[in-house]
């Protein structure tokens, strides 16, 4: 899978209250054009999580398959090498994460 096939976002209550529904932080994929979401958690806070990722957080990369990787309020960063099958956490600690840009050697 490359990052044009591919369709990525991260989930939130409502546009007054910015963290995942019930403290599971979980990133969408779809392969069918926005059809049709699955959610990927395999490495994600799945309880009292409540961090928001900003719209300029999240980014890809251009290998195959692609690398995806975001930032969070919290300060943590995560990455993904299997275009979203599994999360490591790749930094914690740094202040809320406003954008990630992602850059390959060639």
């Amino acid at each position: 899978m490359t990052p044009a096939h591919t369709n990525g976002t991260t989930a939130r209550r409502s546009d007054s209250e910015h963290f995942p529904p019930d403290g599971k932080l979980r990133v969408y994929r779809s392969k069918m054009g926005g059809n049709e979401w699955e959610a990927l958690t395999k490495g994600l806070p799945q309880s009292n999580c409540y961090v928001n990722v900003l719209r300029d957080a999240m980014a890809v990369d251009s290998l195959d398959s692609c690398g995806v990787y975001f930032g969070t309020s919290g300060g943590q960063v995560y990455a993904s090498a299997d275009a979203g099958d599994s999360w490591t956490a790749i930094v914690r600690d740094l202040p809320a994460v406003l954008s990630v840009e992602v850059q390959t050697l060639p």
